[in-house]
């Protein structure tokens, strides 16, 4: 049996509580650009997440060779936050190649995420030799920053 024909990825999605900040930082303090920001058919939202009715405001924003889908959900409005661990099932994380991990990581920190961990040297792997961090944003996104060489 053969697989079926997979193109390429086409975007990886959060969902957060307040676009406008979640914008902000992205492209502020990340450099990603915003390709759109629009409101959906809240009908067929509904009917793709099997929400029924799913008023929602998304924003593309491209960078480094991907793009990020950012989601705010008007409703329903009986929604919470994230807060699973790296180590739980269904846990999603950003990684990012930096250049300079600790100007990075205090502009995150100023923009409200927190660290998770400590800054560490990875000590075997693709990775190894390498400084990250794992970070967490009020929204429960976590984004792990890897210093690499030029």
């Amino acid at each position: 049996m053969s697989r079926p024909e997979i193109r390429r990825f086409n975007h990886t999605s959060f969902t957060v509580a307040e676009m406008d900040a979640s914008v902000r930082f992205f492209t502020e303090v990340l450099g990603f650009t915003l390709r759109d920001r629009s409101s959906r058919d809240p009908d067929l939202i509904g009917a793709v997440t099997g929400l029924g009715h799913a008023d929602v405001e998304i924003a593309y924003l491209d960078g480094y060779g991907h793009t990020l889908e950012l989601i705010e959900y008007r409703t329903p409005t009986d929604h919470g936050r994230a807060r699973y661990r790296p180590c739980d099932a269904g846990a999603a994380h950003i990684a990012l190649d930096v250049a300079d991990l600790d100007r990075l990581l205090a502009e995150v920190e100023a923009a409200g995420f927190r660290r998770m961990g400590e800054v560490i040297t990875v000590p075997g792997g693709p990775n190894k030799g390498r400084r990250a961090v794992y970070t967490r944003s009020a929204d429960g996104i976590i984004l792990e920053l890897i210093e690499t060489p030029d």
